[in-house]
């Protein structure tokens, strides 16, 4: 029996790794001689700079930044063997970065993904891989460009401070400043929201609460966002709010969008795609995939829905296990998962469930192989 086993992290659990190994613990327990890769996955959100360098190998580059509230930390980069840089908004501008009380979208900043690219930039690396997933920020992208050269002025030419809320006084921008090294770069943005920048559906109201929002404050941030996006519109001549997943990452696309030669793509194929997951496919038995909840989300652009999309195609079997199973999930058996499987073994907190993900992950994983010998 041959095995691939690509999962996603478990937040706040355990790895892609993590959660790959104890697949292949339980897989071991029931087919001891069982060939199993394990390739860890994940969908252009926090962890898929460790997933591609697992699979691909290549180098962190650790880097002194700021975190969303101004902090000196240190994160890292990914350096690719091909000379890709692989940033990921969230290993410096990310809600694990910040305690939840200290949560405030109002003054929270891209700034530190900014200082990332420009040491990715300082390294000769031209070639981008940007994730979005996993934001404090709900600043449009305007402290990474701060990072990078743009200046930010209000009425009266006085330079804004950082944060989504200060984008309320913003009346003009000067790129002269901007890295010009940025125009003589790739950058594709792996995003797996459709939300545009601005309204119901956009960054502020959808994904402001998450980051600490109250309802005043999000229509606060929309209006700044709001006036922000005129002004680039101004400048550029270029209408961003309706592209879908302008409001990834608290509209961080849209600066990407104006300023360099981004593009967007779904983040899990575009992960799929870089791993050559179809190759991966071609002398396999089962595949195992998983990730912390199936719901309603999962099909749209997670990592089971990107794996079934694959193994579909080439009609092999898909076991997906996950913390827990929502309602309205059924379609994805049409898609090509064969059969979903819940790790919890009964009722169980949500604190004890992701202590115990790896042990319970093993488990079930080792059901399921009784059932299929």
């Amino acid at each position: 029996m041959k095995f691939l086993i690509a999962m996603d992290s478990f937040k706040g659990s355990c790895s892609s790794l993590e959660a790959g190994t104890a697949v292949e613990t339980g897989i071991r327990r029931v087919f001891p001689y069982a060939q199993c890769t394990v390739l860890p996955i994940a969908d252009g959100g926090e962890g898929t700079g460790a997933a591609l360098v697992s699979a691909l190998g290549g180098t962190l580059r650790w880097v002194c930044v700021q975190d969303a509230l101004g902090r000196d930390i240190q994160a890292p980069f990914v350096l690719l063997p091909d000379g890709t840089g692989v940033i990921e908004l969230a290993s410096a501008s990310g809600l694990t970065r910040i305690s939840e009380a200290e949560r405030n979208p109002l003054t929270t900043s891209t700034y530190g993904t900014g200082q990332l690219i420009r040491a990715a930039l300082d390294e000769g690396v031209r070639k981008f891989l940007v994730g979005l997933g996993g934001s404090a920020t709900n600043d449009g992208g305007a402290g990474l460009l701060t990072a990078l050269g743009m200046r930010f002025f209000d009425k009266y030419h006085n330079q804004i401070p950082q944060g989504g809320f200060a984008l309320a006084q913003l009346h003009s921008m000067d790129p002269s400043g901007l890295d010009p090294r940025l125009q003589e770069s790739q950058m594709v943005i792996a995003c797996d929201v459709d939300n545009p920048l601005l309204g119901p559906r956009g960054a502020s109201a959808i994904f402001g609460p998450q980051k600490g929002a109250t309802p005043e404050q999000v229509l606060q941030l929309d209006a700044a966002l709001a006036n922000y996006h005129g002004i680039l519109r101004q400048i550029t001549g270029k209408e961003y709010n309706k592209i879908p997943g302008s409001g990834a990452a608290g509209g961080t696309t849209v600066a990407l969008l104006a300023f360099t030669s981004a593009t967007l793509s779904p983040g899990i194929e575009l992960v799929l795609k870089t791993l050559h997951f179809d190759e991966q496919l071609l002398d396999i038995d089962w595949v195992i995939t998983g990730e912390g909840r199936i719901d309603e989300q999962t099909l749209h652009g997670k990592v089971i829905m990107g794996v079934a999309t694959y193994t579909k195609k080439a009609k092999k079997p898909l076991l997906a296990l996950a913390g827990s199973i929502g309602p309205r999930t059924q379609e994805l058996y049409d898609l090509g998962v064969t059969a979903m499987f819940p790790i919890a073994p009964g009722p169980i907190s949500l604190q004890e469930s992701m202590l115990r993900g790896p042990e319970l992950l093993a488990n079930t994983a080792e059901r399921c192989m009784r059932m299929l010998r």
